[in-house]
C-alpha cells in the first residue's frame, strides 16, 4: 500500500508523458484495475463491513496520479449539481432502460420482482451505489481510460472500448465467466460513456450508472 502509490507517481512524474495516451498509461490503469479485481488488497480490511475500503484506496489513488500528477484535461471530476448534468445523465439512464430490461429478461439474466420497497430501502441504495460504486468506476472508466484512449483513437472507439473494457470487469460476479453480466455491463457502458463526454462531466454518468444499478438491485436481481 505504500509501494504502489510512490512507484506509480514515479512512472508518471518522470516520464515526461505527452498528452496523448501512452504506455505509461497502460501500465499504470492495468496496475490499478489488477490490483482491484484481484483483491490485492483485501488482507488490509479482512472485515465484510470494510471490504468497500480497498476499493476507495485504488480510486483515491487514480485520482491523485491522473488529477495531481499527470494532470490529465477533461476528467469532469465535479459534483456541483447542474440541471444538465441531471437531465443527461437520466437520458441516458432512460435510453438504456427498455434494452437493460428486455435483453435481461430474454437471457434470462434478470427476473422482475414487484414490490415496493421502503424509503429507507431505496435511500440507502442510491447512497451506496452513488458513493461505493458509481463515483470510483464512472472516475476511473470514463473520466481517466475513455478520455485518454479519445486522444489516441477518437471519441467513437475510445467509447466503445472503454464501454468493452467495463463490461469485462465484471466478468467475475458469480462462480464463473458470467457472461450475461458482461454483455449487460458492456452496453450499459456506451450510455454511461455518452453520458460522460455530452459535456466531459463525471457527475452525468454517475447519475446514469447509479439509476441503472438502484432499479436492477431493487427490482431485476
Amino acid at each position: 500500500m505504500v509501494a504502489l502509490p510512490v512507484f506509480l507517481a514515479a512512472l508518471l512524474e518522470f516520464s515526461a508523458l505527452p498528452p496523448k495516451f501512452a504506455w505509461q498509461d497502460l501500465a499504470v490503469l492495468s496496475i490499478l484495475a489488477a490490483t482491484h479485481m484481484l483483491r490485492m488488497l483485501a488482507g488490509a480490511w479482512p472485515h465484510a463491513g470494510l471490504a468497500a475500503l480497498a476499493k476507495l484506496f485504488v480510486a483515491d489513488l487514480a485520482l491523485y496520479l491522473y488529477v495531481v500528477v499527470r494532470k490529465l484535461e477533461g476528467i469532469g471530476y465535479s459534483f456541483i449539481p447542474t440541471r444538465a448534468a441531471v437531465l443527461i445523465g437520466l437520458r441516458e439512464w432512460t435510453y438504456f432502460l427498455p434494452l437493460g430490461i428486455g435483453l435481461g429478461a430474454a437471457l434470462k439474466f434478470t427476473h422482475f420482482h414487484p414490490r415496493l420497497p421502503a424509503a429507507m430501502s431505496v435511500a440507502t441504495s442510491v447512497l451506496v451505489t452513488f458513493l461505493l460504486v458509481a463515483i470510483p468506476e464512472e472516475m476511473f472508466f470514463r473520466g481517466i481510460l475513455q478520455n485518454l484512449l479519445e486522444t489516441r483513437f477518437g471519441r467513437r472507439t475510445a467509447l466503445v472500448t472503454a464501454a468493452v473494457l467495463f463490461g469485462l470487469a465484471h466478468f467475475n460476479k458469480g462462480a464463473g465467466f458470467n457472461w450475461r453480466y458482461v454483455l449487460l455491463a458492456a452496453i450499459a457502458g456506451v450510455f454511461y460513456g455518452r453520458a460522460w463526454r455530452a459535456r466531459r462531466q463525471l457527475l452525468a454518468s454517475v447519475i446514469g450508472h447509479t439509476a441503472v444499478d438502484v432499479v436492477w438491485s431493487l427490482w431485476f436481481k
